[in-house]
């Protein structure tokens, strides 16, 4: 990757990880006092602590941070907030499924940043710093949860029980 690229591509998880913990912290807050309340308290605050080491990796690269995506993963997040609550569909437990549904994709892809960073660490001393394999490790345990949760709140949104 050349230094223009991994700016590119790092900007690029940076809107998505603003999404991503904004949507969070979202689903922990209309979750509040329920198991799924519980497990989303530990991830949203997991998942913002993700976003602030990806900050802290683009400082110690000295690369720039591009305001017109991080806006646009806030502005979509905003915008998921009348899909996610239910009121297009009617049904506040679809709403919640497609917001754990986005969240899980979401967590996939930023397992796919931190594979792809520990393959190339070789070529960036700073990434030498960033225990990759622990990160891997979280965002994998993260996506396995959520994945439990989605199915769970599927199931209630879309079955006929």
């Amino acid at each position: 990757m050349t230094p223009k690229a991994l700016e590119g591509y790092l900007n690029d998880h940076l809107g998505g990880a603003t999404l991503g913990s904004d949507l969070a912290k979202r689903i922990r807050d209309q979750s509040e006092g329920t198991p799924l309340g519980e497990v989303t308290e530990r991830l949203a605050a997991e998942i913002e602590e993700d976003r602030e080491t990806l900050v802290g990796l683009m400082d110690s690269l000295h690369l720039s941070r591009n305001p017109v995506k991080q806006v646009t993963g806030w502005v979509a997040e905003k915008a998921s907030r009348v899909k996610f609550s239910g009121a297009t569909s009617g049904e506040p437990d679809y709403g919640m499924f497609m917001a754990l549904e986005s969240l899980r994709l979401g967590v996939a892809g930023k397992k796919c940043l931190w594979i792809v960073l520990r393959e190339v660490r070789g070529d960036y001393p700073e990434l030498r710093n960033l225990d990759l394999d622990r990160l891997l490790e979280r965002a994998s345990s993260q996506e396995s949860e959520l994945e439990r949760q989605r199915v769970a709140t599927g199931v209630k949104a879309l079955g006929r029980g």
